[in-house]
């Protein structure tokens, strides 16, 4: 399974956002060795709203074209279904609900059949889920304490469209989340404009 393996603390410098999470990541950001002297022309502002999108999912070129071009099929908006698709994804909503302190830690504790989407074992990180969903973590893996203490960790933000269980270790997507409410720093419409092009 191809995965994405670039510095995490030196590519939310290139970009200028903390993808990845990390509280240190954006430390050395104003250094003067990292800073940029060349003003970025119009391509390169698009190229890196798309960088971003791929940074924040950990997802590769070829999946997120994939995911565009579902997304022009929707009724939504194009930016707004590409990011709400993305955001469903099994391996986000594995990390948005605290099971994992990160989206590569997520998207590895699906592929090792930590997870469980409605009592059943997924092991595909880019499973879609549906509104209705509940994602927990499997018998064996409550017993982890590195699991259980990512999962009950205050420190987890809370998102109107997720529901957490506490004491089962489970959490279910409510709904669709709405762009307003899709904790990225990415312009949508930049993107779109990059894949149109």
């Amino acid at each position: 399974m191809a995965t994405r393996r670039t510095p995490r603390f030196k590519e939310c410098r290139r970009l200028g956002v903390n993808v990845c999470g990390h509280p240190k990541a954006m430390d050395r950001a104003g250094a003067p060795a990292f800073k940029k002297t060349k003003k970025t022309s119009d391509y390169g502002l698009h190229l890196i709203e798309k960088q971003k999108v791929k940074a924040y999912y950990n997802i590769l070129e070829k999946q997120l074209r994939r995911y565009f071009e579902q997304a022009t099929k929707s009724k939504e908006m194009t930016g707004v279904a590409l990011l709400i698709a993305l955001e469903t994804r099994l391996d986000n909503l594995v990390y948005r609900l605290g099971f994992a302190s990160s989206i590569r830690m997520a998207r590895q504790m699906v592929s090792h059949k930590h997870i469980e989407v409605n009592g059943k074992k997924i092991n595909i990180p880019s499973y879609a889920v549906k509104v209705g969903d509940v994602i927990s973590l499997t018998e064996k893996s409550r017993k982890s304490e590195q699991f259980k203490k990512s999962f009950l960790s205050d420190s987890k933000a809370k998102y109107d469209y997720l529901e957490r269980d506490d004491d089962n270790f489970s959490g279910k997507l409510a709904r669709l989340p709405q762009r307003s409410e899709i904790p990225v720093q990415i312009n949508d419409q930049m993107v779109v404009e990059y894949y149109s092009k």
